[in-house]
Protein backbone atom coordinates (compact mmCIF):
# COMPACT_ATOMS: atom_id res chain seq x y z
CA UNK A 1 0.00 0.00 0.00
CA UNK A 2 1.49 3.19 -0.83
CA UNK A 3 2.74 6.08 1.75
CA UNK A 4 -0.37 8.83 2.44
CA UNK A 5 0.46 11.61 1.13
CA UNK A 6 -1.30 14.89 3.60
CA UNK A 7 0.11 18.15 3.28
CA UNK A 8 2.12 18.04 6.47
CA UNK A 9 5.10 15.49 4.39
CA UNK A 10 4.64 17.50 0.96
CA UNK A 11 7.91 18.80 -0.71
CA UNK A 12 7.42 22.82 -0.82
CA UNK A 13 7.90 23.54 -4.80
CA UNK A 14 11.04 24.81 -5.62
CA UNK A 15 12.72 28.07 -5.90
CA UNK A 16 10.95 29.73 -8.63
CA UNK A 17 7.47 29.09 -8.74
CA UNK A 18 6.43 32.43 -6.98
CA UNK A 19 6.74 34.36 -9.93
CA UNK A 20 5.27 32.32 -12.21
CA UNK A 21 2.45 30.98 -10.20
CA UNK A 22 0.06 34.04 -11.12
CA UNK A 23 0.29 33.16 -14.83
CA UNK A 24 -0.59 29.16 -13.66
CA UNK A 25 -3.46 30.27 -11.86
CA UNK A 26 -4.65 31.89 -15.07
CA UNK A 27 -4.54 28.95 -16.76
CA UNK A 28 -6.14 26.69 -14.14
CA UNK A 29 -9.44 29.30 -13.99
CA UNK A 30 -9.41 29.55 -17.73
CA UNK A 31 -9.16 25.55 -17.97
CA UNK A 32 -12.53 25.24 -15.18
CA UNK A 33 -13.79 27.65 -17.38
CA UNK A 34 -13.52 25.66 -20.69
CA UNK A 35 -14.76 22.88 -18.54
CA UNK A 36 -17.99 24.10 -17.28
CA UNK A 37 -18.76 26.06 -20.97
CA UNK A 38 -22.00 24.62 -22.29
CA UNK A 39 -22.21 22.48 -25.29
CA UNK A 40 -25.12 22.59 -26.60
CA UNK A 41 -25.11 23.29 -30.22
CA UNK A 42 -21.48 22.18 -30.77
CA UNK A 43 -20.13 18.85 -32.09
CA UNK A 44 -18.87 16.38 -29.96
CA UNK A 45 -15.46 16.54 -30.88
CA UNK A 46 -15.78 20.47 -30.48
CA UNK A 47 -16.59 20.37 -26.77
CA UNK A 48 -12.73 19.40 -25.87
CA UNK A 49 -11.25 22.16 -28.32
CA UNK A 50 -10.91 24.81 -25.96
CA UNK A 51 -9.80 22.48 -22.88
CA UNK A 52 -6.80 20.85 -25.95
CA UNK A 53 -5.77 24.95 -26.55
CA UNK A 54 -5.35 25.75 -22.47
CA UNK A 55 -3.38 22.40 -22.34
CA UNK A 56 -0.91 23.57 -25.26
CA UNK A 57 -0.65 26.71 -24.29
CA UNK A 58 0.56 26.05 -20.63
CA UNK A 59 2.36 23.49 -21.50
CA UNK A 60 4.15 25.81 -24.35
CA UNK A 61 4.68 28.50 -21.41
CA UNK A 62 6.11 25.92 -19.26
CA UNK A 63 8.42 24.86 -22.64
CA UNK A 64 9.45 28.53 -23.44
CA UNK A 65 10.00 29.09 -19.55
CA UNK A 66 12.94 26.78 -19.88
CA UNK A 67 14.24 26.03 -23.42
CA UNK A 68 13.77 29.34 -24.92
CA UNK A 69 14.36 32.03 -22.18
CA UNK A 70 15.63 30.06 -19.44
CA UNK A 71 14.26 31.62 -16.93
CA UNK A 72 13.39 28.59 -14.44
CA UNK A 73 15.63 26.31 -13.14
CA UNK A 74 15.79 22.24 -14.06
CA UNK A 75 14.05 21.60 -10.83
CA UNK A 76 11.14 23.66 -11.06
CA UNK A 77 10.78 22.60 -14.77
CA UNK A 78 11.19 18.96 -13.63
CA UNK A 79 8.37 19.72 -10.60
CA UNK A 80 6.13 21.30 -12.72
CA UNK A 81 6.08 18.45 -15.00
CA UNK A 82 5.46 15.63 -12.29
CA UNK A 83 3.26 17.73 -10.61
CA UNK A 84 1.19 17.52 -13.96
CA UNK A 85 1.39 21.36 -14.62
CA UNK A 86 2.99 20.36 -18.12
CA UNK A 87 2.19 17.44 -20.56
CA UNK A 88 5.84 15.96 -20.27
CA UNK A 89 5.52 13.45 -23.75
CA UNK A 90 4.34 16.96 -25.79
CA UNK A 91 7.06 18.33 -24.74
CA UNK A 92 9.40 16.07 -25.62
CA UNK A 93 7.95 15.63 -29.04
CA UNK A 94 8.72 19.83 -29.57
CA UNK A 95 12.10 19.05 -28.53
CA UNK A 96 12.27 16.55 -31.91
CA UNK A 97 12.75 18.06 -35.41
CA UNK A 98 9.46 18.45 -37.59
CA UNK A 99 7.53 18.51 -34.48
CA UNK A 100 8.46 21.92 -32.89
CA UNK A 101 4.65 23.07 -33.64
CA UNK A 102 2.46 20.16 -32.78
CA UNK A 103 -0.37 21.20 -31.16
CA UNK A 104 -1.88 18.08 -29.61
CA UNK A 105 -0.62 13.98 -29.43
CA UNK A 106 -3.46 12.79 -30.87
CA UNK A 107 -2.71 14.19 -34.73
CA UNK A 108 0.51 12.59 -34.92
CA UNK A 109 -0.73 8.65 -33.05
CA UNK A 110 -1.64 6.54 -36.65
CA UNK A 111 -4.19 4.54 -34.97
CA UNK A 112 -6.49 7.39 -33.80
CA UNK A 113 -7.23 8.91 -37.77
CA UNK A 114 -8.84 7.18 -41.00
CA UNK A 115 -6.77 4.89 -42.75
CA UNK A 116 -3.58 4.74 -40.16
CA UNK A 117 -2.12 8.40 -41.42
CA UNK A 118 -1.52 11.21 -39.34
CA UNK A 119 -4.20 14.11 -39.01
CA UNK A 120 -4.76 16.77 -41.48
CA UNK A 121 -3.91 19.69 -39.69
CA UNK A 122 -0.07 17.88 -39.74
CA UNK A 123 0.11 18.61 -43.93
CA UNK A 124 1.62 21.85 -44.70
CA UNK A 125 -0.22 24.39 -46.01
CA UNK A 126 1.70 24.47 -50.04
CA UNK A 127 0.69 21.18 -49.93
CA UNK A 128 -3.02 21.30 -49.48
CA UNK A 129 -5.51 23.02 -52.02
CA UNK A 130 -6.14 26.75 -51.31
CA UNK A 131 -10.04 26.47 -50.72
CA UNK A 132 -9.61 23.27 -48.84
CA UNK A 133 -10.43 24.33 -45.39
CA UNK A 134 -8.39 22.93 -42.35
CA UNK A 135 -9.55 21.97 -38.61
CA UNK A 136 -8.32 18.69 -37.02
CA UNK A 137 -11.44 16.93 -35.42
CA UNK A 138 -9.22 16.16 -32.30
CA UNK A 139 -8.18 19.31 -31.26
CA UNK A 140 -9.55 22.06 -33.58
CA UNK A 141 -5.80 22.98 -34.84
CA UNK A 142 -5.66 24.54 -38.13
CA UNK A 143 -2.20 23.73 -38.78
CA UNK A 144 0.59 22.88 -36.88
CA UNK A 145 3.06 21.35 -39.82
CA UNK A 146 7.09 22.72 -39.00
CA UNK A 147 7.00 23.25 -42.64
CA UNK A 148 4.70 26.31 -42.54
Amino acid sequence: MPPIRTSRNRKPPPEGFDDIEDTLLEFANKMKDAENAPHEGKRKNESTWAIFQISHQRSRYIYDLYYDKEAISKDLYNWLLKHGYGDANLIAKWKKQGYEKLCCLRCIQAKENNFNATCICRVPKARLGKEQAVECVSCGCRGCASGD
